[in-house]
């Protein structure tokens, strides 16, 4: 696995690159993807980073896992790349946006429009094995997504964390809430969403309201 992270990235994390746990994380990654079908592809691995640079990331959105299934996964959490049918979770957050804000219900469930506008769309875990869900967790990547997760929070100031589901939640930990501000909320899945826990939550003009407070543009969702 290459580490083909933008450099204003690897000038913040170039420590954590040199740790043994990430060592040993490399080694495994590079190994199963020599052995079996592995999302996303080894050059999209870090596309999150690559698409928001450190000092212009404004919103974080954490996720858990890549899509295991064909052609989904691409780097970034909860998107898909062109004309692949919508996932559930993703197909519920276009209905929240469409209910916040009115907006339309794209047709492309690619995501790297926010990336660009400085949406960290960030996965925890960041490669999986073809058709097994959580099949790279604990094996170093959350230690690594923890880190970057820290960094921001110290680093920056102003930025907003949409924390949707309890893995996401536990998170708040790392986040220092006297410099950011964190909106939290069932997690989009029809799990929870049917159950109440995700729709009407307003992230959306939320976070932009908290963006142009503290003089900030606001994102185009």
């Amino acid at each position: 696995m290459n580490i083909n992270i933008h450099p204003s990235w690897r000038e913040q994390l170039y420590e954590e690159f040199n740790k043994s746990y990430f060592l040993n994380l490399v080694l495994f990654v590079k190994q199963e993807y020599e052995t079996y079908t592995c999302y996303p592809k080894s050059d999209h691995v870090f596309s999150a980073f690559d698409y928001c640079p450190f000092q212009e990331t404004k919103v974080v959105i954490i996720g858990q896992d890549p899509y295991h299934g064909p052609n989904q996964a691409h780097g970034l959490c909860f998107s898909v790349q062109e004309e692949v049918n919508h996932p559930p979770s993703l197909t519920n957050i276009f209905k929240e946006l469409e209910s916040d804000i009115g907006k339309r219900y794209p047709d492309s469930g690619n995501l790297e429009n926010w990336a660009k506008q400085g949406v960290l769309l960030l996965n925890a875990t960041l490669t999986v094995r073809a058709n097994e869900a959580g099949s790279h967790q604990k094996k170093g990547w959350e230690t690594f997504t923890d880190r970057v997760i820290e960094k921001i929070s110290k680093e920056r100031e102003g930025v907003v964390f949409l924390l949707w589901g309890g893995f996401a939640k536990k998170k708040i930990k790392l986040i220092d809430t006297t410099k950011h501000s964190v909106l939290m909320s069932g997690h989009p899945s029809p799990l929870s969403a049917n159950r109440g826990y995700w729709f009407g939550n307003r992230h959306f003009s939320k976070c932009n309201e908290l963006l142009t407070d503290g003089k900030k543009e606001g994102i185009v969702w």
